[in-house]
């Protein structure tokens, strides 16, 4: 057992303000760690200063190594053994015996590491992070093309470990099965919880709750000050034409000394410009202690429900090429405004079937699909490329409402300097969240979504459950999250 101790961590990129500032906490090295923040609080970049990648201030101090996933494979073609043994330098029964509690069967070794599918390559890489001993793997999105059953099989192997590790990943569902403490890059600080994310969460929620009821009475008492100091100001204005005496009373016969009168004015004056610097800098003061509370933004849908009660009926449909079928006959309903999740291996056919419905399957096709006629479907696909241009002239191609657009953009933590960048330009991250917030904008009875939550962190996935829960859209729906699938879906279709 040893400690990680960071103190006063400080980080910038040019030209930007800080991400971290002064951050103190310690770690053990037997934590099973889940990091978790908002898109762009810096969860990879905290991985980069633990690894010694980036410049910063303050110290961290460890007695392990920090190892990254994923690793930088130059050549894919090699043999998988082959890239395994120079990462690890460990015997080959090592690398197998991970590969066994992986689910992984060790004749992969000796295929090129291309050949192998999304999911092997992570599991193979997996292994070789935690074959070598005395190393503190930094695992960043380990669930990236994993389906269910792997995610599974991948959380039983870390749970097993003895070595700590910190794990960024946007499943919480995963996170509750393989960590035991959590560190939270929150709006201002980074806090460390003991327990698991649902642990994290319940205390969050419960900190927020208070912090807001404190938020909201230093705001209130911010509002005072402010009414108070113009008030002053207001007054002491008024006084500073004592000066010159009323223009009604010049002339009328009355006496009046305007050098007393002015003397007055004057100390009032200063009195007031001094209390009104004063209650400047309580109102300061109290800004700077309004809390470190995140809030979820409600985001918009253009949800036009059917008049009809069923929208789907799939009757004995199966897809398939060149004979070679890709799941049994399979059958259910979607109801108005209903959520049904398509789940299944990769590889068993949910997105062959989405892309039937959209009429976009070119293979071989028994069984059928009724639905209503001219039914509106909105569409989010796993592929985004063709989505390019300014964000306006795509809305208009689209035919949206750029504002709505535009604000659920911004509402999913795109940032309004990013509004005139072309879409080909911006992040794979930022690209998802233009496909997403298009069908959210698009009138539509029906949503078919392929894999939402890819890219999107737990604040977004908050957004999206709060939006299904409130407008109950009829929703079919892919992922590979069952915790999601569990809050939003009222019946879920297993592909086989």
């Amino acid at each position: 057992m040893s400690k990680i101790e960071i103190k006063r961590l400080t980080f910038a990129y040019p030209g930007q303000k800080p991400l971290f500032e002064q951050a103190d906490f310690n770690l053990d090295s037997q934590w099973h760690l889940g990091l978790v923040g908002r898109n762009g609080r810096g969860k990879t970049t905290l991985l980069r200063l633990l690894l010694g990648q980036l410049p910063y201030q303050g110290s961290i101090d460890q007695q392990q190594q920090f190892n990254y996933f994923p690793q930088a494979i130059s050549d894919k073609t090699q043999l998988t053994d082959d890239i395994l043994l120079a990462l690890t330098h460990v015997p080959q029964w090592q690398i197998e015996r991970e590969f066994r509690q992986l689910q992984l069967t060790p004749d992969l070794l000796w295929q090129p590491f291309v050949t192998l599918s999304g999911g092997e390559q992570t599991k193979a890489l997996l292994a070789a992070l935690f074959v070598v001993p005395g190393r503190f793997p930094l695992l960043d999105e380990p669930t990236n093309h994993l389906d269910l059953r792997s995610r599974q099989q991948v959380a039983a192997y870390l749970q097993q470990k003895y070595q700590g590790f910190i794990v960024v990943s946007h499943d919480q569902s995963f996170l509750n099965q393989v960590t035991d403490h959590t560190l939270a890059i929150e709006k201002n600080k980074i806090s460390c919880y003991q327990g698991n994310f649902a642990v994290y969460q319940k205390e969050k929620q419960l900190s927020d709750q208070f912090e807001q009821a404190q938020n909201d009475k230093l705001k209130k008492e911010i509002s005072r000050l402010r009414q108070t100091a113009a008030k002053k100001v207001q007054w002491s204005q008024s006084r500073e034409k004592d000066k010159y005496g009323h223009p009604q009373q010049r002339g009328s016969g009355a006496v009046m000394d305007t050098g007393f009168i002015g003397a007055r004015a004057a100390r009032t004056m200063k009195r007031a410009k001094q209390l009104q610097r004063r209650l400047s800098v309580e109102v300061a003061q109290k800004q700077r202690l309004l809390k470190n509370v995140e809030q979820v933004v409600p985001l918009q849908m253009n949800f036009q429900p059917s008049r009809h009660q069923q929208l789907l009926n799939v009757q004995q449909l199966r897809l398939g090429y060149q004979q070679k079928w890709l799941f049994k006959p399979t059958s259910f309903t979607l109801e108005n405004k209903q959520c049904v999740a398509l789940v299944g291996p990769n590889g068993s056919g949910k997105t062959s079937l989405i892309q039937y419905l959209m009429g976009q399957f070119t293979g071989q096709v028994q069984g059928n699909v009724q639905r209503p006629a001219q039914l509106a479907i909105s569409y989010v696909s796993q592929n985004y490329e063709k989505n390019q241009g300014k964000l306006a002239d795509f809305a208009i191609a689209q035919k949206l409402d750029l504002q709505v657009f535009l604000n659920n953009l911004h509402k999913l933590g795109l940032p309004r300097t990013a509004f005139n960048l072309r879409i080909e330009d911006v992040s794979m991250g930022q690209r998802k969240k233009v496909e997403l917030a298009k069908s959210l904008s698009q009138p539509a009875a029906l949503y078919v979504w392929d894999e939402p939550l890819n890219y999107l962190d737990i604040y977004n996935q908050e957004q999206l459950v709060q939006l299904l829960h409130s407008i109950r859209p009829t929703l079919l729906l892919i992922e590979h999250d069952q915790s999601f699938i569990n809050r939003v879906a009222a019946q879920i279709v297993s592909l086989k």
